[in-house]
């Protein structure tokens, strides 16, 4: 049931003069960011400046900024280049705004040429970012600077009319809001039948290369070390979509760190794996549970043998899209996605053959087509050109709704999925029960569909619930469990921790969405490893998957076409 609103009062309407209601005002309200008027077909009017960012603006101050993507019109008389270039120079010319376009060969600039990029956040275009992409560029402007880029394309339709008298193109097609996205926070293999499909025909994942747009990958952790599963071959190469300007080796670097440590535990899913040497301490988790009050306490799991990615030997390429403290724009996804299309020559060479993304942002069918989003036509191309996409569906499943005698009542929500997950040709998953899928079915917290436009979503499911996977923080400067940074004394335990008497464990407990979708890019490139003929036939892969699911006999907007299954996507082909 979607999200009910409690109405506000129309303009021109006296909420005082209505009918006192018997049932006193319910005190529990949850928070929320109630709609601001009913549906009206000026909602649909077309815009330059894409909802939601239009209402912001007409309601900021002059001086507030907005990170923003800019659109660049296909159809402009010079072509997409020529409209690239005199944005930047119109973007460059507002005030406010530091020179970031490059000039010509002799032309000399009259302002200081500084890049825009990086963490200090000023006004510009994102020079860094904005160069591996050819549609967009990627920015940040105040609220009175970007209505003037639209008064400045509107004033040059008029000023260059066609030779019939009409309007000419001009070079900005829409602004869009650059959203912030988040991440959406082991018997598992069982579960999906990995182990059963490796014992059975040798599904490693070896060859196969998944790119993880995420917190970064810790390539100190020993999960990634017997296959040297962040070791690439040139010219792939990691890297931070975060940093700004820098080289391309402290860019990949930065990216085989990861502070936050979601990303690690999202590539252990995936690949790499760990066994206890025997004779030693079996390997250690963190996990959670709650003591006789309620209270949440943590807990250590001691007696695991092995801990393995759903494809060990597959080759991880980290893509650092969100910050040390877990932040980052749609614009840091798009430019990652461009890297991806430029290593493989735009699916002439497939050299990346899939992508994890459990990561993404909100999303409010209003704003504009559902799936039409710079983020999500990004991944439908990506798709297109021979790369498979796996995206968890968001965890936003489950709100409130209003009710007048009861007031705030917990309740699943449909219509959640989350961007990118809304693209029509990504592989969207949802989150099962990690071990009882067919007794505990779908995830009280997992996105559900359908898509805004109404078409099916998710696409599969997969376990989500208390995950164990790579805890990272090897050095001493990582988040672990507690958000403290890992002590002196423990980073030397973390050195090995079979052998160390009361070690810090090297593996943690983790639930979410974000946990289903890797177990789903482990399972296809386990897949991809032993039946190689389907290397850059996406489309083709996500109907084996789709059509050899297991029916949990769950709505299908809960689990889409059911559990993903190794073992029956393998037996059918």
């Amino acid at each position: 049931m979607a999200k009910k609103r409690k109405p506000k009062p129309r303009k021109g309407t006296d909420s005082a003069a209505s009918p006192p209601s018997s049932v006193p005002p319910p005190s529990n309200l949850p928070e929320s960011d109630p709609q601001k008027e009913p549906f009206t077909p000026r909602t649909l009017d077309r815009t330059i400046i894409a909802m939601p960012l239009l209402e912001k603006v007409r309601d900021a101050k002059p001086e507030d900024e907005f990170d923003i993507i800019i659109d660049v019109n296909l159809e402009y008389s010079g072509g997409r280049s020529a409209a690239r270039y005199t944005l930047w120079e119109w973007i460059d010319a507002l005030p406010g705004v530091l020179r970031s376009h490059p000039q010509p060969a002799g032309q000399a600039s009259s302002r200081t040429e500084q890049s825009a990029s990086g963490k200090g956040k000023r006004q510009g275009i994102d020079g860094t970012k904005s160069k591996y992409s050819q549609q967009y560029l990627f920015g940040r402007l105040s609220a009175a600077n970007i209505q003037t880029l639209v008064r400045q394309s509107e004033r040059s339709r008029e000023e260059k009319r066609t030779s019939d008298g009409k309007l000419s193109k001009s070079p900005l097609y829409r602004i869009w809001q650059d959203d912030e996205v988040r991440p959406f926070t082991n018997l598992s293999i069982s579960t999906v039948k990995a182990d059963a499909a490796r014992n059975a025909f040798g599904t490693s994942g070896k060859d196969i290369v998944w790119a993880v747009l995420d917190t970064g990958i810790d390539a100190e952790h020993p999960h990634f070390a017997e296959h040297e599963n962040l070791n690439l071959s040139d010219p792939v190469a990691h890297r931070d979509f975060t940093m700004g300007s820098a080289s391309d080796a402290e860019l990949a670097a930065s990216a085989r760190l990861d502070t936050k440590g979601h990303g690690t535990h999202v590539a252990g899913i995936i690949a790499g794996e760990f066994r206890a040497e025997k004779g030693k301490k079996k390997i250690v988790a963190t996990v959670q549970r709650r003591n006789e009050t309620g209270s949440v306490v943590p807990d250590r799991v001691t007696d695991i043998p092995v801990m393995s990615g759903m494809a060990p030997q597959c080759k991880l390429l980290s893509l650092k899209v969100l910050d040390d403290s877990g932040k980052g724009l749609a614009s840091n996804m798009i430019a990652a996605i461009e890297y991806i299309q430029e290593l493989n020559g735009g699916g002439r060479r497939i050299r990346v053959h899939g992508v994890n993304m459990s990561v993404g942002y909100d999303f409010e069918p209003k704003w504009f087509a559902c799936g039409q989003s710079p983020l999500c036509v990004e991944v439908d191309r990506l798709v297109r050109s021979g790369v498979i996409v796996v995206v968890a569906a968001g965890n936003t499943g489950y709100g409130y709704n209003q009710s007048l005698a009861l007031g705030a009542v917990p309740a699943g929500q449909d219509v959640t999925i989350n961007d990118p997950g809304n693209a029509e040709l990504a592989i969207t998953v949802g989150s099962t029960h990690r071990e009882m899928p067919h007794i505990y079915g779908v995830s009280y917290f997992s996105s559900k569909g359908p898509t805004g436009d109404g078409r099916l979503k998710p696409d599969l499911v997969a376990p989500g619930e208390k995950i164990i996977s790579c805890r990272s923080g090897y050095t001493g400067s990582a988040n672990l469990a507690s958000g403290s940074a890992a002590p002196a004394a423990e980073a030397s335990q973390l050195a090995d921790p079979s052998q160390a008497a009361d070690v810090t464990a090297y593996y943690k407990e983790d639930s979410g969405t974000s946990m289903a979708a890797p177990h789903v890019s482990g399972i296809i490139a386990a897949f991809l490893s032993v039946r190689r003929e389907f290397i850059g036939k996406p489309e083709a892969v996500k109907e084996i998957f789709m059509s050899t699911a297991t029916d949990l006999k769950r709505a299908v907007y809960f689990q889409g076409r059911g559990l993903v299954d190794l073992m029956r996507a393998i037996q059918s082909v």
